[in-house]
């Protein structure tokens, strides 16, 4: 089946019979309320009415490269397909794993040379956790406790769901793996106006001090954090905050691992946000930009200091699935990585950034617009009542103007972003890397219209 042998009224049909979404009611599948989605190109989409979007959310903050290089990844997988389309990495290895090991190692920071392959980004913390319990454990340590993040998402598999910070994500699947311990996110904008950021800096690393004494230091094995949050709207870090974090785990002999499933491989401008922020974690989890969503891959990248204490006789990581670096999903993230080389796509985000955030800034003249953070090509728009109060909606108003408004005008105006209440609302932007001015401005111009109008009817209902 395909687009052209199949009519979308059967492609709704069939949906509406046998296809479960993510996140989405199933009700939204019978009632004809979900796009369907046919080809891309560059930094659009079009649907199976030939409707014309600019993915200002790169797929799910994936697709680094954008939907242009459609020709040269198939090849690829061809050329890797005739070859050999499959063999495991449980006692035996391939070369497309082994050459993509070697990328990866040589873009991370210094001291991680070691990569363990998985499916995806929920895969990849699963096995964090399980990694760092037996690291500890082969020292003859009984670690095994993590410290995450309030309102921090690190994917939706047990483990992962337990570290994971939100807590309507959470809820539906209680009770979870114990032992999680979360603190605050770095989000300044609602911090008394008369704090410096050094002193929010010196509250959150007390504060992570305190919940480490308060939990033992002996028993926490990791804490898991990302370079730059997602949930909450592209939170960064203040001044001195990650490096104080590093300080504090290695003086209490827990693993640092650096959630990058979204921040790696370019978004932030540079190919790691530890990179960027000058950090050495113990651990990265990585997925998304690793294949920019061309593959279905992700990765445990390893520090020496971690992977040491199995290099002594039988020792081993008991972990492992089907599919950890599959011949294909290697190749097409080879490829991607070449591709985002030769294309200098990383130093674009890096040289353009600027003008990103730029062109953006100017939708904080609308009243309804209160704060716009984060980084490279990924940012996030705080939505209040008021910008100069920084009054924030009721839970009525908020869920009017996330999922009864925004969502249907954003896309009916040809933009796909994500409108979002996990902490305080927001609109969260995070194009293709491949996006240019023409981009820049069409997004900003498409939400400066929609945020006006829905300024304006919030005001009108008062």
């Amino acid at each position: 089946m395909n687009e052209y042998s199949v009519s979308t009224d059967e492609i709704t049909r069939l949906a509406a019979d046998h296809l479960w979404l993510h996140f989405t009611p199933l009700s939204d599948l019978r009632n004809g309320e979900v796009p369907v989605i046919v080809r891309g190109e560059g930094c659009y989409l079009e649907d199976s009415h030939g409707h014309r979007y600019l993915d200002a959310l790169a797929g799910l903050f994936a697709v680094n490269i954008g939907y242009g290089y459609g020709g040269e990844m198939g090849q690829a997988a061809l050329d890797q397909l005739r070859q050999l389309p499959y063999h495991t990495n449980w006692g035996y290895m391939h070369p497309r794993s082994v050459e993509l090991a070697a990328e990866i190692a040589g873009l991370a920071p210094d001291g991680l040379n070691r990569v363990f392959f998985v499916s995806g980004g929920s895969e990849a913390v699963e096995a964090a956790w399980k990694l760092a319990r037996e690291y500890h454990s082969l020292r003859g340590e009984r670690r095994w406790k993590v410290i995450a993040r309030h309102i921090a998402y690190h994917g939706t598999t047990m483990g992962a769901l337990s570290i994971t910070g939100l807590p309507e994500c959470r809820t539906p699947f209680e009770p979870l793996v114990p032992s999680v311990t979360h603190v605050s996110n770095t989000v300044r904008y609602r911090r008394p106006p008369e704090e410096t950021e050094a002193q929010f800096t010196a509250f959150l690393l007390a504060e992570l001090e305190a919940a480490i004494e308060r939990e033992g230091p002996e028993t926490v094995a990791m804490m898991i954090i990302e370079p730059i949050q997602n949930a909450g709207g592209a939170i960064p870090p203040p001044a001195g905050y990650l490096e104080g974090v590093r300080e504090i785990t290695r003086r209490h002999g827990i693993l640092l691992c650096a959630d990058e499933v979204i921040c790696g491989f370019g978004r932030l401008g540079a190919w790691f946000g530890s990179e960027l922020y000058g950090i050495q974690p113990d651990l990265i989890t990585c997925a998304k930009g690793l294949s920019s969503a061309y593959g279905t891959i992700g990765a445990l990248i390893v520090g020496d200091r971690v992977a040491e204490p199995f290099l002594n006789g039988k020792a081993m990581f008991d972990h492992g699935m089907t599919f950890g670096g599959h011949p294909l999903q290697s190749a097409l993230a080879l490829k991607n990585l070449e591709i985002m080389r030769r294309d200098r796509i990383v130093e674009h985000v890096s040289t353009t950034q600027g003008d990103f955030h730029a062109t953006l800034s100017q939708l904080l003249d609308l009243d309804i617009v209160g704060d716009l953070r984060g980084s490279g090509f990924f940012w996030a728009l705080e939505l209040v009542k008021d910008s100069g109060t920084r009054e924030t909606f009721s839970q009525a108003e908020c869920d009017w103007l996330l999922r009864d408004f925004l969502a249907e005008r954003l896309l009916e105006a040809g933009l796909i972003c994500r409108s979002d209440d996990r902490g305080d609302p927001v609109v969260q932007i995070s194009p293709p890397l491949v996006a240019t001015q023409e981009q820049f401005d069409e997004i900003t111009g498409i939400l400066g219209d929609v945020l006006s109008e829905a300024q304006d009817k919030l005001k009108g209902s008062r």
